[in-house]
């Protein structure tokens, strides 16, 4: 988040950004000699795009974390269930349908709303096949979901071709929102956040198979709609304030079971710290490298993220065989 701070297209000396952010302390007072351009830049715009971004990538990590666990799977991703296809078809048919001059809020709430349904339809498809189809099912009614809704969204955006470059530049992610999004974003980061960390004790129960977790005392099925309910919540949070961003949710978990462990209790809280520091670094490179042009931050994860994801792809055949 420091670094996120510090660097930027604009030629500020670091040594005056860590005077200002030492300004903001309370009980403080220092001339950090920026002027109130460079001012205004630091808290309107570099501050709150650090803290969005920490919480996306928190979010989108912990949620990575909930759903390998619930599927006892590495390669789950929190776009697993339809939620990102449902978010696309949304945010798509505002930008499409509604007004430009409401489309600043709309967006956000339709991304989210989206998102839940995507869920929620995947779920219940799942749920059809009963308990003998148990997570294998759930996952291919994920993979049927996203396929029947990016089908409509593509329809949709032929409706309206000219506004293909806008509905692109949402799917490729951003996390510059301001201060509202954060502040919109913030109840559900904490409430998703909380209940999945409470969970980390119950997800290495089921690790070991439903059965027996069942006879351990541990309602295998309600815990399990509990975590997919959770880490829900945190994906379309992440989503209504920054668009898709991928991979994430696959990078990060990974990298903490290899570093700390495959405890969940252990695995969840460090995917949330790990998630903020990796989405920071990654918006800081997407600010920098072109700069004063400015690359989507889904370029980035997925430029880091799909070399892992062969990576994991690869060993977790090897560790099958």
């Amino acid at each position: 988040m420091v670094a996120g701070l510090l660097g930027g297209a604009a030629d500020i000396s670091p040594w005056q950004v860590v005077l200002e952010a030492a300004d903001w302390l309370p009980f403080v007072d220092v001339d950090s000699g920026l002027a109130p351009v460079e001012q205004g830049l630091l808290l309107q715009l570099r501050l709150p795009r650090v803290l969005v971004a920490a919480v996306v990538g928190g979010l989108l990590a912990i949620a990575g974390a909930g759903y390998q666990g619930v599927f006892r799977n590495p390669l789950a991703d929190p776009y697993l269930l339809g939620a990102a296809s449902g978010a696309g078809l949304t945010v798509t048919m505002v930008i499409v349908f509604v007004p430009g001059d409401v489309q600043t809020v709309s967006v956000p709430v339709a991304a989210f709303a989206g998102a839940v349904g995507g869920v929620l339809l995947a779920y219940a498809l799942g749920n059809t096949a009963g308990r003998a189809g148990g997570t294998a099912t759930l996952v291919l009614a994920g993979v049927a979901v996203t396929s029947f809704l990016t089908a409509i969204q593509t329809f949709v955006q032929q409706l309206k071709v000219e506004e293909l470059q806008r509905i692109y530049s949402w799917i490729l992610g951003d996390v510059g929102g301001g201060w509202d999004q954060l502040w919109m974003v913030g109840p559900y980061a904490l409430c998703s956040a909380v209940l999945l960390l409470l969970h980390g004790r119950m997800l290495d129960v089921l690790s070991v198979g439903d059965d027996e977790a069942t006879s351990l005392g541990v309602r295998a099925a309600r815990i399990r709609l509990v975590v997919l309910l959770g880490a829900s919540l945190a994906t379309a949070a992440a989503v209504a304030v920054s668009g898709l961003i991928a991979f994430v949710g696959i990078v990060v978990p990974h990298v903490v079971r290899r570093l700390a462990g495959g405890s969940y209790r252990v695995v969840l809280p460090l995917s949330l710290l790990g998630g903020a520091a990796f989405l920071v670094m990654a918006d800081l490179l997407a600010r920098v490298v072109i700069a004063p042009a400015e690359l989507p931050i889904g370029v980035v994860t997925a430029f880091v993220g799909a070399p892992f994801f062969v990576v994991v792809l690869r060993m977790t055949r090897r560790a099958s065989m």
